[in-house]
């Protein structure tokens, strides 16, 4: 799979700016595109097919929201970028999904893209999506890998007008659809926080190779989860920053709770980091000082048999004028030596705490 991306990415590389190609995982199936027309006493929605779909970029003064689920087909994409008038730079960056998330401000538009994160039913991997957001005057449109989001909630408020987003502009719908995304961090945070726990115990019971691979693996999975969430922060402190007219002030606050969401969820990813380094290193003082048991004991078992070997050895050696050579006694006699050797260093070892 990875082979494949490296091929599109490598085929683009010489291509016209704007150039429209698809780069990232190949999508099945045709893209669905759903559409949700409202205001404070309107609700219109829909659901089609990409092929069916006819983009109108007119909102009759609603609040217009288009979902398209999957970029894999660039003739959608296009449609939509020529229905409203999106630069062909802007379809460039939908279309590629190893962006890191960023804003970028158009004259009548702004491109926000993000990464919406999970974990996968077995808890191993992490299911990493980008997602792409286009903010206009009375319109919001966002580009998905695939179906199935976590944005139903913000459907259910918009149908049922819970809150304040039927009275709100597309630049509100932009913030709840954002904020859906960053607070899921906080449940990847929980599911990392939970594992790193499991390792430390695990360390401490049984610290064989196999942990060491399940530290590297975590290690590695906070690492692609701060490089997924950490220019997060910069985007967002941009929307708050720079004048917008696509976004008032009063949503600006709303924006400003989401930067110091993320900004906890950074220091999170940056906590769980020290404590898998010091899982690791607990592990890496784990097996020294099994190693050093182990040693010690072989040191000890070495220690008591030399004077045994020393004994054995001289009443071993074939001289014929050896004192008690024929003594009747002389056996049983060496073994009462060497009896009396091995419980008096076993008892000193002990006296001295090296056992």
């Amino acid at each position: 799979m990875m082979k494949k991306s490296e091929n599109k990415i490598s085929r683009k590389i010489g291509s016209i700016p704007g150039t429209l190609i698809h780069i990232g995982k190949k999508g099945k199936g045709n893209v669905k595109v759903s559409s949700i027309c409202y205001n404070e006493s309107h609700l219109e929605e829909k659901v089609f097919d990409a092929n069916e779909a006819e983009f109108d970029a007119n909102s009759n003064n609603q609040v217009k929201w288009i979902n398209v689920d999957g970029i894999h087909q660039v003739n959608t994409i296009d449609q939509i970028g020529q229905a409203y008038h999106l630069h062909p730079l802007l379809l460039e960056d939908v279309l590629n999904t190893y962006h890191r998330p960023k804003v970028e401000s158009f004259d009548k538009y702004l491109l926000f893209t993000l990464k919406m994160l999970g974990i996968d039913a077995v808890g191993k991997h992490i299911i990493s999506e980008q997602v792409s957001f286009v903010l206009g005057k009375n319109y919001l449109i966002s580009f998905q890998e695939r179906e199935g989001d976590l944005f139903e909630p913000i459907r259910d408020r918009i149908r049922s007008s819970k809150g304040k987003i039927r009275k709100k502009g597309a630049d509100y719908l932009l913030y709840s659809l954002i904020d859906a995304v960053v607070d899921n961090y906080f449940l990847v945070m929980e599911h990392f926080s939970e594992k790193t726990e499991n390792l430390e115990e695990e360390v401490f019971e049984n610290p064989d190779e196999k942990i060491l691979k399940k530290i590297h693996t975590v290690k590695k999975q906070l690492a692609h989860l701060r490089k997924s969430i950490y220019p997060l922060r910069e985007a967002i402190s941009s929307i708050i920053k720079e004048e917008n007219t696509l976004v008032i002030n009063d949503t600006n606050k709303y924006f400003r709770d989401i930067y110091d969401h993320t900004i906890h969820i950074i220091e999170n990813i940056e906590s769980q980091r020290d404590v898998v380094s010091g899982i690791k290193d607990l592990y890496s003082s784990e097996q020294s000082n099994r190693m050093n048991n182990i040693m010690k004991v072989l040191t000890i078992i070495a220690t008591i048999f030399i004077p045994l070997t020393f004994v054995a050895g001289i009443y071993g050696m074939n001289f014929e004028n050896m004192p008690e050579l024929k003594w009747e006694y002389g056996y049983l006699t060496v073994w009462l030596l060497m009896l009396t050797l091995f419980v008096g260093m076993i008892y000193y070892f002990k006296k001295k705490r090296w056992l």
